[in-house]
């Protein structure tokens, strides 16, 4: 009896690869073009590491269409942003508008997020509004702290790279953004369950 009993609850443990294997797939997706990044950079300089990453970022994007057939909006525009000054940084030999990439990326996500919510409109649910089912307050909330996050993430890459090395500033952006995001992004789940929406109730059959 013991054994039957635990056998549902082990299986219940288990991860289900199946929901987990396209996110493990975006996160790699998203990880490598910066791990290239850093490579390059440490046996270069930067703008090899420059010309290395944006060749990174445009296999990342051609990648996550061809295994998750979509490529979600943020990396999109991060990508172009990438492909643009990174092209500048090139061209003319001035590692600004790659440093400066970061700062672009985040303050446009923070000025279309809290812009969005002056006309009253949540914008981030049409980023994340198949995967969370959140009351219209949640999505507003939700909104507004992402907002701001992506305010303070331009303002902290705006300081570290105009006030320390270019090796400095690369670390930060390969080692540090991630785990910030991530960290930034756990703090967010008790908002999700907060405000999830009651789940739809099967109608009773006579």
């Amino acid at each position: 009896m013991t054994t039957e009993n635990t056998k549902p609850e082990a299986k219940a443990a288990e991860p289900n690869w199946d929901e987990l294997r396209p996110q493990l797939t975006k996160l790699a997706l998203e990880l490598g073009p910066l791990v290239v990044f850093f490579v390059a950079n440490a046996r270069a300089d930067i703008f090899a590491a420059t010309a290395w990453f944006m060749g990174a970022m445009a296999v990342s994007l051609l990648l996550s269409w061809l295994l998750l057939r979509k490529i979600a909006v943020m990396p999109l525009v991060t990508g172009v942003v990438v492909l643009v000054f990174g092209g500048l940084t090139l061209w003319l030999q001035d590692d600004t508008f790659i440093k400066m990439k970061p700062t672009i990326t985040n303050s446009l996500f923070a000025v279309v997020l809290l812009g969005g919510l002056l006309f009253k409109q949540s914008l981030l649910k049409y980023v994340f509004g198949e995967v969370y089912k959140l009351k219209p307050e949640g999505w507003t909330i939700m909104t507004l702290r992402w907002g701001l996050f992506f305010v303070v993430m331009a303002v902290l890459n705006e300081l570290i790279w105009r006030n320390f090395s270019t090796d400095l500033w690369v670390s930060f952006k390969v080692w540090a953004t991630m785990p910030i995001t991530v960290v930034f992004t756990m703090f967010q789940l008790p908002l999700l369950q907060k405000y999830a929406l009651e789940p739809e109730q099967p109608p009773k059959t006579a």
